[in-house]
């Protein structure tokens, strides 16, 4: 990459992450969604190639694309150079202008659009606030964070690089105007809020880091962060009433 390249990327990630994060201090709570964490000495997960791990679920018949079920958290990372091939503009409502968190795989885009509708029709409006984000934006957006409030409490609501789930392009940031479209705790209680999470796996989405679970997602309660796992799968994993990690695993909630 010529020296030029490299100076306008750079110039691009240092952007968003400036509008990310003049954005999220607004917030009530810490912003920017779990995301990833440093790969440390685990194994790293490719979700275009990574197997759906052992569990429960060995009955079933496998998903179409293995990656929309790829489990990616503080122990099962991305490999850095990961980038979803079909990344698209979503077509739905936005916050920011940027490009980058403005996509999501083709998929999931669509599935996105029809949630958004649905949830129209039944006359609540939603915001999609941020989807795909590169190593290369989750490594200084963490950063800033970290240089803000401590790398103790930046590790409970956002991520370090590769351990994202938005490096996937299957996870996306929704909110409100009832919650000033910020990413806040309140979203939970409010209606659109409530909506999503009893709506959400009838378009192939969960809600990934639910209420009380932060000692087995790794993150805090986030009801804005959803996950696109399919209708069949996402379906199994709301009635299931379980953490993703706990669905795949067999382990039954206390």
């Amino acid at each position: 990459m010529s020296k030029k390249r490299r100076t306008s990327v750079a110039v691009c990630t240092a952007l968003l992450v400036f509008s990310l994060m003049t954005a999220a201090c607004s917030n009530e709570t810490a912003q920017g969604g779990a995301s990833g964490t440093k790969a440390g000495g685990s194994s790293q997960a490719d979700p275009a190639t990574s197997e759906v791990p052992d569990g429960s679920q060995e009955e079933e018949e496998p998903p179409a694309d293995p990656a929309l079920a790829a489990l990616v958290n503080k122990t099962h990372p991305l490999q850095n150079s990961y980038a979803p091939d079909d990344l698209v503009a979503i077509e739905v409502p936005t916050i920011f202008q940027n490009s980058e968190v403005n996509q999501l795989r083709k998929g999931a885009a669509e599935a996105l659009k029809e949630l958004f509708a649905g949830a129209e029709k039944d006359g609540y409006k939603l915001y999609a606030r941020s989807g795909y984000r590169s190593y290369e934006t989750q490594q200084a957006l963490f950063a800033d964070y970290v240089s803000r409030e401590g790398e103790g409490a930046a590790n409970r609501y956002s991520a370090r690089a590769g351990q994202s789930e938005h490096q996937t392009g299957l996870a996306m940031d929704v909110t409100s105007d009832s919650v000033s479209k910020g990413l806040t705790e309140q979203f939970g209680e409010t209606e659109e809020g409530r909506w999503l999470a009893e709506n959400a796996h009838l378009y192939g989405f969960i809600i990934r880091y639910p209420k009380g679970r932060e000692d087995i997602t790794g993150y805090i309660y986030e009801p804005w962060h959803i996950r696109y796992l399919g209708n069949e799968l996402a379906t199994k994993v709301f009635e299931s009433g379980l953490t993703y990690e706990e669905y795949l695993s067999g382990n039954e909630a206390s």
